[in-house]
């Protein structure tokens, strides 16, 4: 009788599997943990009726930096653009021991106002899950705020409250694409419950690599590529908050802090103001991003390797499901299976799309974000001891038209 050529996997092999599984995603958070994210795609610009993103000249009241101290520039942009930076205050019902219902303050971080209608940008992770957002502007006023719509992956919000008669303060976009090294940055947010708090530093480093803070339904967060690292000094509460040029234009929001003891040690990092231009318009037309997936879990061949798992290959990523529906289902991909006696079949392992490698999920993220819904592209997958190239269509993930952010690649 000639063997077959389909992969089985052994008990020992099975178990391996899902141990390492295990550890893949307890490594991931330890590395978030060490990475100090301690507190609070590649689409292409589209006009979206009824929005537009202030990216016109720096505001008024500012002077060109070149002709006063640097000073005084400080008291320019904070004094033009701190009355545009939301307090956010954030609410979450919780139960008594009666269990009666009540709101309870969650909460706060740090937003900018993006336009004239109300519309404020700040980090998902400080309005995920609240029942009730409150947002001021310093003083005694108070106004409720709605949640317009998020992108868990790159950690970016969108909240409206009904703007004053009196207008809003609007703070403008920069292009992120343009920084340097060295320049001067200034941070406007909320620290430790410190309305409108003033710090400035330099960039300190530029595409930097970072996760999403982690949140529930996605513990280990998508990297989040290019990120602006700062000296400013960014404390819980800055989340959300803009980084601005010696221009006042927004450059990065603030996001993250590299600290082992949960303070500011001047290592900040902001999601660049580029990103948030792209996700903006989707967030306000369907409440998400719509980014194009397969629609498939996988885990890393490196690191199951690591773990003792013996595999046919060194690199790919091995496909541990794929979504009922989805578009690698409707390409003929594979994950994990049994056989008709009851043995663990190998799934496929990807191991290029397009040409470029895949490695792990981040591999599989970043490639996905460059394309877009409808496009097709070319899988390269190792199936019974085989390589193929198998044309998949990106089309939409059945649950992404219910406004929910999904965790399928």
């Amino acid at each position: 009788m000639s063997k077959k050529a389909i992969y089985q996997l052994s008990a020992r092999q099975i178990l391996f599997l899902a141990i390492g599984s295990a550890f893949v995603a307890v490594a991931a958070m330890a590395c978030l943990i060490n990475f100090g994210t301690n507190f609070e795609n590649a689409w292409q610009m589209r006009d979206y009726a009824n929005f537009a993103l202030a990216e016109m000249a720096p505001p008024q009241g500012i002077s060109e930096p070149s002709v006063v101290s640097d000073e005084q520039n400080s008291i320019e942009v904070y004094k033009t653009l701190s009355p545009g930076v939301a307090f956010i205050t954030t609410s979450a019902r919780s139960e008594n021991f009666y269990g009666e219902e009540f709101e309870r303050e969650r909460g706060n971080g740090s937003g900018s106002v993006i336009d004239a209608q109300g519309h404020i940008l700040t980090n998902y992770h400080v309005v995920e899950g609240a029942s009730k957002l409150n947002v001021s502007f310093g003083g005694d006023k108070v106004y409720p705020a709605k949640f317009v719509g998020g992108d868990i992956d790159t950690d970016l919000a969108v909240i409206k409250i009904e703007p004053p008669a009196s207008g809003l303060t609007v703070i403008s976009l920069s292009d992120s694409d343009k920084l340097n090294v060295g320049q001067k940055v200034l941070a406007i947010g909320n620290p430790f419950g410190l309305d409108r708090t003033l710090t400035t530093g330099v960039i300190s480093g530029l595409q930097r690599p970072i996760r999403s803070v982690p949140v529930p339904g996605a513990p280990s967060g998508r990297v989040i590529e290019g990120a602006i690292q700062t000296d400013a000094s960014i404390n819980p509460g800055n989340s959300g908050g803009p980084l601005l040029d010696k221009y006042g234009k927004m450059i990065g929001i603030n996001s993250q802090i590299l600290s082992r003891s949960g303070g500011s040690v001047g290592v900040g990092f902001a999601i660049p103001v580029n990103i948030a231009k792209r996700v903006i318009p989707q967030l306000l037309q369907f409440g998400e991003v719509r980014r194009p997936k397969l629609g498939v879990d996988g885990v890393s061949v490196e690191k199951l390797q690591e773990q003792g798992l013996d595999l046919p290959i060194a690199k790919g990523l091995l496909l541990r499901a794929v979504g009922s529906g989805s578009p690698a289902s409707a390409a003929g991909l594979r994950g994990l299976s049994r056989d008709s006696n009851g043995q663990m079949m190998l799934g496929d392992i990807i191991t290029s799309i397009d040409g470029q490698a895949i490695g792990d999920l981040d591999d599989l993220y970043r490639v996905l974000d460059k394309k877009q819904i409808g496009d097709t592209v070319q899988a390269q997958v190792f199936r019974n001891g085989k390589t193929l190239t198998i044309p998949v269509r990106l089309n939409p993930l059945p649950q992404q038209s219910q406004g929910r952010p999904m965790r399928r690649y």
